[in-house]
């Protein structure tokens, strides 16, 4: 008998508390699953393909749950239009995440979004929505990230936007807003109005804002130009600037005579210099084409007297320049030899040579041939020589060291063999001409892929065959770090990783970095180099890790880290992710190529993280290769799509050989 109050008073407990739960928690799934499918009824273009069958919708495409709530919305790109109605958000009342960019959706600015008061972050960008920005947008007093880019928002930016003092990104940039810009007094950390119809002066709180931000405006003030007489956020005239104007002084008179006087000076002595330097040039090309015509050569940059350049074959013609500066260093080191000074030169193969052919320097300059592109260490030729062979030929420039330490290093170089690399098959040295030989890659480079032509006929890289070359990459770079700890590429970047037919990632240009002068190796490309990298021709493991960070970030977003990014802002791509994973929009740094495969988020979202862990600021936070290739291993074995990349045997390959070859 004494048992029977407490368990008559759990069971009261449990009609109390726990049945009416459990009737909330139905009742808001109820009215979640009805509001999405309001949506899905009231926007055209893509279907939806939800199965309604199920009693929640938390396993529907885009939608996101946490405790049974549903409390994200992801479609971005799903070419959806039409308007949203009012029956939408109302009953989404737990949203933190909506994301409908790159769609087309219209009409007047979604009146009930007001009642998301969890709201966090609001992406409408690239949409045809119309109206004022709403004042309730204020309401919203948890939002960290607004978007409302590339729309037909017009009228004022209200005032009331001061209110989220959450807020850290406000992007109003491509729409049609008018008036001044208010003073938001927030601590933003990314801000654009861009190409609007906005006047007046800049209000000193996003004055520390760049250029970029405010470009396309009718704008004056920090950081644009000064606009006199206009006090700021007002367009008022000020007092200080209605004084008549004074004439100009004796002495600034005098003072600007003699300034023109001395500024023609120079410029007349700027002619002289130029026109004599005109001649001197005028005199050589005479006696460079005479020699040309005599010998059948070409010199560098001088087309011979009597042959008329072929307005088609620009890049054959820049070969045999380059071949005629070889052929001429040739002569000169035969010169040398029969003087009796250094040895005869020609190419040094590794192995069997290329597809078990060799050929001599001769053959290579007599091969017909194009530019590929102008890298870091030189400019990179396809030629093709008379007995069918295809190969790429490096022409290095600014090369410090000297012949031996040169030959040592080709021989270090020559020695790595992975299938991840682009092997070195031969190299020339002369003392005006040094020429790497390589195996030819016919689909180019990732840079190339990712961002070059996306127009009709482009094969468009998905998920599986960017993960597949992600792996690849890692692979090729932990081969080389294997090889001994101070060993390091020294140059990762998507221009240096060149792909077969197949797709397949291979890694070139490694070992090259030692070869030139430091302020050729300060010129590789922005954005990959690690922090604490001071000196660029030593570039230790861990800084490779950096770059192949970047490497990952930029297949996941197919943003260039060489280009100041995310709308001009001047972040770099690190930062600008890092962000926004913080603010917990990781769905939103994807590439609209990537989101195709919805099925593969939760992929993209484990590769995104494994990027972040290895642009960490510290070299000794960022995992080794040897892990960051297992990592991707570990993801790839969890998938199910190897036939999606249409040759599984080349992923086989990636997934179960060991690391190192």
């Amino acid at each position: 008998m004494k048992n029977n109050p407490p368990s008559n008073f759990a069971l009261y407990l449990f009609f109390i508390f726990i049945i009416p739960s459990s009737s909330s928690s139905s009742s808001d799934f109820a009215a979640a699953r009805s509001a999405l499918l309001s949506l899905r009824s009231a926007v055209g273009g893509r279907t939806l393909l939800w199965n309604t069958s199920l009693p929640t919708p938390c396993s529907w495409s885009g939608v996101q749950c946490k405790n049974d709530v549903v409390v994200g919305l992801r479609l971005p790109g799903y070419s959806l239009s039409g308007e949203l109605t009012s029956a939408i958000f109302k009953n989404l009342t737990s949203l933190r995440t909506l994301s409908l960019r790159f769609n087309k959706l219209s009409g007047d600015f979604p009146p009930d979004l007001s009642a998301c008061s969890e709201l966090r972050s609001l992406n409408l960008q690239g949409n045809r929505f119309s109206g004022e920005i709403p004042d309730s947008l204020s309401l919203l007093n948890k939002l960290v990230r607004l978007s409302l880019a590339n729309n037909n928002l017009t009228g004022k930016i209200p005032e009331s936007l001061s209110k989220l003092k959450r807020l850290k990104t406000l992007y109003l940039e491509d729409n049609h807003l008018t008036g001044f810009l208010p003073e938001l007094k927030l601590q933003l950390d990314l801000f654009n109005v861009s190409n609007n119809r906005l006047s007046g002066s800049i209000p000193v709180s996003l004055s520390s804002m760049p250029e970029s931000a405010f470009l396309g405006n009718k704008l004056c003030g920090k950081p644009l130009q000064i606009c006199p007489g206009i006090a700021a956020g007002t367009g008022v005239l000020t007092g200080g600037h209605k004084k008549k104007k004074r004439g100009l002084s004796g002495g600034a008179i005098a003072g600007i005579v003699i300034g023109a006087v001395v500024a023609f000076a120079i410029i007349l002595m700027i002619i002289v210099f130029v026109c004599g330097k005109k001649r001197s040039r005028q005199t050589n090309a005479v006696d460079n084409s005479l020699i040309s015509k005599q010998s059948g050569v070409e010199i560098p940059g001088v087309k011979p007297i009597g042959v008329t350049e072929n307005p088609g074959s620009g890049n054959a013609y820049s070969v045999s320049a380059a071949a005629a500066a070889v052929m001429a260093s040739n002569r000169n080191s035969k010169a040398e030899e029969s003087n009796g000074v250094g040895a005869s030169k020609k190419l040094v193969f590794f192995g069997d040579g290329i597809g078990g052919k060799m050929f001599d320097l001769e053959d290579l300059l007599r091969a017909s041939a194009e530019v590929l592109g102008k890298g870091t260490f030189g400019t990179a030729y396809k030629a093709v020589l008379e007995i069918g062979t295809v190969v790429a030929v490096k022409r290095l420039k600014d090369v410090t060291i000297s012949e031996s330490e040169f030959k040592e290093k080709m021989e270090t170089v020559g020695a790595m063999e992975h299938e991840n690399l682009v092997p070195l098959r031969a190299y020339y040295y002369s003392r005006d001409e040094k020429l790497l030989v390589y195996d030819y890659m016919p689909m180019g480079s990732l840079s190339a892929f990712l961002h070059g032509n996306k127009g009709a006929g482009r094969t468009p890289l998905n998920w599986q065959m960017r993960s597949a070359i992600a792996l690849g990459v890692a692979r090729g770079i932990t081969y080389l770090h294997s090889q001994g700890p101070d060993i390091s590429h020294g140059n990762v970047k998507s221009s240096n990783i060149l792909l077969t037919k197949s797709h397949e990632a291979r890694v070139s240009d490694f070992g090259l970095v030692h070869l030139v002068g430091p302020s050729s190796a300060l010129s590789r490309a922005s954005g990959y180099r690690a922090p604490e990298v001071t000196d660029p021709q030593r570039v230790s493991q861990k800084a490779d890790v950096y770059s192949f960070g970047v490497l990952l970030l930029e297949l996941l977003t197919g943003k260039a880290p060489s280009h100041t990014l995310l709308n001009d802002e001047g972040v770099d791509l690190p930062r600008w992710v890092q962000s926004i994973v913080k603010e917990d929009w990781s769905s939103e740094v994807f590439d609209l190529e990537l989101l195709r495969d919805q099925h593969a988020e939760e992929e993209m979202v484990q590769l995104l993280q494994l990027a972040v862990d290895c642009v960490a600021q510290h070299p000794d936070s960022r995992p080794s290769m040897h892990e960051v290739t297992y990592r991707i291993r570990e993801l790839w074995g969890s998938t199910s799509s190897l036939n999606d990349l249409g040759d599984e045997s080349s992923m086989q390959r990636l997934l179960y050989l060991p690391f190192i070859m």
